[in-house]
């Protein structure tokens, strides 16, 4: 007799064509249903310096600490904040979406001194906004969003490494939406310390935040002090500002576990960590330039479909991600109904947005594993299908020759 009152798990077939999480690689899949490894096994150990190996790459660094913290993006972003921000620390935060604001409540949380600048949602900032701000109010960090999918922009970072090194300003970026579909480029434009996400264009599921630091700010990371923790000793007094009131969160810590001095601080997410590994692997084998190349010729087809559907795109597109589209919702359109209809009836996701866009505006995702033909006709076809039915009139068949003719002037289209 089954005493159990769950079945087994059996999700329902669906094509995330959101803002994220997408459908993981099915390699990647296969390589996380391994069997799990002790995490001081020598074959553990090496897949872990594989890990930092391929992400270096991926991030286009030569950072030593290049790894993986284990959580879902906002691990990442909240183990480099609490680590790297001492109390009172001036932090610059330019907001244009939602997770600047994210970054600024992060940043209160560990008592920094938050300044803010910001745009409307739909616009980006340019170097002089940035660098304006920055002589006007001598901040230690800069903490910036490269791509924020509630607004689906992306801001321009190559300029700001020179502009943060001019002032003696610490540089951090959320990539959590854009790595691996836009370029990115540590050491070229100056970051010291990055964050991302696998669920998006890396392709795997949430739940891992590839991190990379600079040498400068893991010095930063390495004075601040830390409780005792019986293995070591370490400086501590209560109350002092230098201190990291994180034990998760420690990068200091974490690089000591994943360095060779291998000293316990959690048990690696092995799973996680075969997935990450796997999908670095694919990026790497398509080639980081192919691939970006990928996500703005199914992003661009993306947009050519939604433009022929007669629909408005949301926002600056000189600036959008290649590989997440505002779409605005027509004003005698639910736009809820046609996200529920894409589900129920095609079993397709799309997103709807927050704060000020909400109701407002669908993001559509052309990301990882789903950054392809199949998906992007997929979706048009099925959306086109429930606005028509909702007596929003489109004109029939016009995205889906817009898109065929966009692949055929492509000779490597997938």
């Amino acid at each position: 007799m089954d005493l159990s009152p769950f079945s087994q798990i059996n999700p329902p077939q669906r094509l995330l064509m959101g803002p994220g999480p997408i459908n993981a690689y099915p390699r990647v899949l296969r390589a996380m249903s391994s069997q799990l490894l002790g995490q001081y096994d020598p074959a553990m150990t090496g897949y872990m310096n594989e890990v930092m190996a391929l992400y270096r790459q991926v991030f286009c660094t030569k950072n030593q600490w290049t790894m993986l913290v284990n959580g879902t993006s906002r691990a990442g972003i909240e183990a480099i904040l609490v680590s790297a921000i001492k109390p009172g620390d001036k932090v610059l935060v330019p907001v244009f979406g939602r997770f600047g604001h994210l970054l600024c409540e992060i940043a209160h949380r560990c008592r920094a001194e938050v300044h803010t600048i910001e745009v409307p949602w739909g616009e980006v900032f340019s170097a002089d906004q940035i660098e304006d701000a920055i002589r006007r109010i001598k901040p230690r960090l800069l903490l910036t969003v490269q791509g924020d999918t509630s607004t689906t922009m992306l801001q321009p970072l190559h300029e700001l490494g020179d502009i943060c090194r001019r002032y003696g300003v610490l540089f951090y970026t959320d990539a959590t939406a854009s790595l691996g579909g836009n370029p990115l480029e540590v050491d070229a434009w100056g970051l010291d310390a990055v964050s991302a996400g696998m669920q998006k264009c890396l392709g795997g599921p949430s739940g891992t935040s590839p991190v990379t630091l600079s040498p400068e700010m893991e010095a930063v990371i390495r004075r601040r002090k830390r409780v005792e923790q019986g293995i070591r000793t370490v400086d501590h007094a209560e109350g002092d500002d230098e201190m990291i009131y994180s034990n998760y969160f420690d990068l200091g810590m974490v690089m000591d576990y994943w360095g060779p001095e291998r000293l316990n601080h959690h048990t690696e997410a092995t799973s996680a960590l075969f997935g990450a590994r796997e999908s670095a692997q694919i990026i790497l084998q398509e080639g980081l330039e192919a691939g970006i190349a990928r996500h703005r010729l199914h992003g661009d087809a993306m947009l050519k479909g939604i433009q022929a559907m007669g629909l408005q795109v949301f926002g600056d597109i000189r600036h959008k991600m290649n590989n997440v589209l505002g779409v605005m919702i027509p004003d005698q359109i639910n736009g809820d109904q046609v996200r529920a209809r894409m589900l129920n009836d095609f079993g397709i996701e799309i997103g709807t947005s927050f704060g000020p866009l909400h109701g407002k505006v669908w993001r559509i995702g052309t990301m990882g594993y789903n950054a392809r033909k199949q998906s992007v006709l997929q979706t048009l076809t099925a959306l086109e299908a429930v606005l028509n039915s909702l007596r929003f009139s489109t004109p029939r068949g016009a995205a889906i020759q817009t898109v065929l003719d966009h692949y055929l002037a492509d000779d490597n289209h997938a």
